[in-house]
């Protein structure tokens, strides 16, 4: 079996393609990204392309595969949401319609978490039957929404396609954390500050919680869904629900209440002014997200973590002091020459 999986550099993408490589059952697997990384996984062949509207082939990179793992997302400028749009939505279209053109048999697709409409008012648990409208306020949501109801209108136009959405909560590893501190809180955190004991206390904010998921658990549940015979969505998650205290409990520290309104004023006086690079619209949609009931992925996939949310948070916090990294663009360490300037 031949394999591409596109954003293969990313967070996810280098778990994904490690799971893949590692099995006998791929005899080839492709990793595509808009720059070759100098990282090298045994069984992964590197080849640099764009799923931007006017760039590479994608056609002819998906010929002869028999599954497209498409995970290619871009989450900044946040300040530019034309650009984000033009690679998350126009460039998941293209990757659909090359693979129905490509004649690929099996998609599984990178949704999210974030594509779910809040949740409902007493906490309870969603399958994957809730409403995928996402958080209007937030690029990343809206994105992950609209291009949801693109494969509501792909799926049945190409039958013969077996697709599969994948929604995870927030996934951690510790060679992704220098990525995410740049996603999400920009230069300005110190990494190595991030350790037991020196942070007295974190901002608690009101109604703030969250689910994890190791990457390489989630890694995987892609792999399950290439080879199984299933189709639709896939929660993935793992358990304890998190919140602000038991981070805190990992770094020794104590919690301060913060009002939600008050932490989303602060984030955007910070990001007008360009000294955090998230928006807050995300935090909008952070604090309204559901919590997932990831009963399908066990059932039909075979699959159970093994890893809970907890000790993922520990490894990114772990891997966030060190400054960890991998040899691709989107995961190089902090300290990499051509990222400290970066916003």
């Amino acid at each position: 079996m031949r394999v591409v999986v596109t954003g293969a550099t990313g967070n996810t993408g280098t778990s994904v393609v490690r799971a893949l490589a590692a099995d006998l059952r791929v005899a080839d697997v492709v990793g595509i990204a808009r720059r070759r990384p100098a990282l090298d996984i045994p069984g992964v062949r590197w080849v640099a392309a764009d799923v931007d509207p006017g760039h590479s082939d994608l056609t002819g990179l998906f010929e002869g595969a028999a599954a497209v793992v498409h995970l290619a997302w871009k989450f900044q400028p946040t300040h530019d949401p034309v650009e984000t749009w033009r690679t998350n939505v126009l460039g998941g279209i293209r990757v659909f319609e090359a693979c129905a053109r490509a004649g690929v048999r099996t998609l599984v697709h990178a949704s999210s978490v974030g594509a779910y409409a809040p949740g409902p008012p007493d906490g309870r648990p969603v399958d994957e039957t809730w409403p995928t409208h996402g958080w209007p306020g937030a690029a990343y949501t809206r994105e992950k929404a609209y291009l949801e109801r693109c494969l509501d209108g792909f799926q049945p136009a190409h039958p013969e396609m077996r697709v599969v959405r994948m929604r995870p909560a927030f996934l951690f590893k510790e060679a992704a954390a220098s990525e995410q501190r740049r996603i999400f809180a920009g230069p300005l955190l110190p990494w190595w500050l991030v350790r037991p004991g020196l942070l007295p206390a974190l901002p608690a904010v009101t109604g703030l919680r969250f689910q994890a998921l190791h990457t390489d658990d989630a890694a995987q549940a892609y792999r399950e869904a290439v080879f199984r015979p299933v189709r639709g969505a896939f929660n993935l998650v793992a358990d304890p629900v998190l919140d602000m205290a038991a981070v805190a409990r990992l770094l020794h520290a104590r919690t301060v209440p913060l009002p939600a309104g008050a932490a989303r004023a602060a984030l955007a006086a910070a990001w007008r002014m360009r000294l955090v690079p998230a928006a807050p619209g995300l935090l909008d949609a952070f604090l309204r997200l559901p919590l997932l009931d990831a009963g399908r992925a066990r059932e039909q996939l075979d699959w159970t973590p093994s890893t809970t949310a907890t000790e993922a948070v520990a490894d990114f916090l772990t891997g966030l002091r060190h400054g960890a990294g991998l040899e691709t663009p989107p995961l190089a360490a902090a300290g990499t020459p051509a990222r400290r300037h970066e916003r």
